[in-house]
């Protein structure tokens, strides 16, 4: 993994908004529609092309795919997977429970988006059973992807797929957790034989405390995230960790966020991750505050720290002193500059139909959060 020996570089947690005719396609095709295969094909070609280009002319040097032939970041495994049918029923978020206005206002927003609630359920063994897929997703970006200085693709952690897609038929949640790890390591070492860095995307190990976990106390949180970390940790087996960076939220939604626990509360059990860079929140207005935790609790040595910079929920575009302003402070906090890269909060595309952030935005704030990169690079570097 890349590590900014002469300036700060520039990456994005992952997806990318879809344009409109492909999103309906992936939701469709979800829903169980037959679709025309071949043309999904060619809009999934045709919008990839797009999003790679649009990433490196806003400047960002370690991209990707923007995940345009997934309908969702973790709910598109049953293209690989078998054992998935029915459908879920998703523990509501507190706070989805405790402010419904907010809960009407993004049915009125996104009304016909991916599956998030309802996504199918594992009704049977899950085992891994396609890796077509991502061999093909992965080919594309190696060949469109040279304008960047280093690829990353995406793949869900066992966790986020186990509280999303739950549980019909596993006797307990560690038994199907860990199915679940040994079904997803064919998916990361596929990307790590491909030659692209594997980004683990687990918003479980701070989001679910007020879902999936909500009825537990810290403790008994804890206990399930330091489970999580361990079955992280099994798919990764025969992953380098230099190649492997870990993205952490509290969810990508513009929600209260009052019930998010602290990070300073988790940073020690993340630690526990074979990876090589943590990915996680720093610029929604809730977290803003949370680099006092990584002073309590320093990152280790052999991490790079991927901070959010941007906020991937609002249209409002950082000023890119703004994001200079917060890329010292992790620079300071981490005390190297060579080891924090510029990020972003989450993605800006998580699932189809959903997208909080208009398109042409997208690219505003990626290019802010460059020229920020480059403010801050003069100053550390001195060029």
């Amino acid at each position: 993994m890349l590590a900014s020996t002469d300036r700060i570089l520039t990456t994005h947690v992952g997806s990318l908004p879809r344009n409109e005719v492909l999103a309906d396609l992936l939701i469709r095709q979800e829903d169980g529609e037959k679709i025309d295969t071949a043309e999904l094909g060619r809009r999934i070609q045709t919008a990839t092309e797009h999003v790679v280009t649009s990433q490196v002319k806003a400047g960002v040097d370690i991209g990707n795919d923007g995940e345009q032939s997934r309908v969702g970041f973790q709910t598109y495994v049953p293209r690989c997977m078998c054992g998935f049918g029915g459908e879920s029923k998703r523990p509501p978020a507190r706070d989805q429970s405790e402010f419904p206005g907010y809960v009407r206002q993004m049915a009125a927003r996104f009304p016909h988006s991916a599956k998030l609630s309802n996504a199918p359920a594992a009704i049977g063994e899950v085992r891994y059973v396609d890796g077509a897929p991502i061999r093909e997703d992965a080919a594309r970006l190696k060949t469109l992807g040279t304008g960047f200085t280093e690829t990353f693709m995406t793949a869900p952690s066992p966790g986020i797929v186990a509280t999303t897609m739950i549980n019909q038929h596993y006797t307990s949640h560690e038994s199907y957790l860990m199915a679940l790890a040994e079904a997803l390591s064919h998916e990361y070492r596929a990307i790590h034989e491909a030659g692209h860095v594997l980004q683990i995307d687990s918003p479980d190990l701070a989001m679910e405390r007020h879902r999936f976990f909500a009825k537990l106390d810290e403790r008994g949180f804890l206990e399930q995230l330091a489970l999580h970390i361990a079955a992280i940790n099994k798919g990764l087996e025969g992953v380098p960790r230099d190649r492997v960076r870990l993205h952490v939220c509290w969810g990508n939604n513009d929600a209260p966020h009052i019930y998010d626990i602290a990070m300073a509360t988790i940073l020690p059990e993340l630690y526990r991750a074979n990876v090589g860079a943590l990915s996680i929140e720093f610029a929604n207005p809730r977290h803003q505050h949370e680099y006092e935790a990584l002073k309590s609790n320093p990152l280790p040595s052999h991490m790079l720290l991927i901070p959010g910079v941007l906020d991937t929920t609002t249209n409002f575009v950082e000023h890119p002193q703004v994001v200079a302003r917060r890329l010292k402070e992790a620079v300071s906090t981490v005390g190297d500059k060579e080891r924090v890269i510029a990020g972003t909060d989450c993605g800006f595309g998580t699932f189809a139909g959903r997208e909080y952030v208009a398109e042409e935005v997208v690219w505003l704030k990626l290019a802010a959060a460059a020229e920020g990169a480059r403010i801050v690079s003069k100053e550390l570097w001195g060029r």
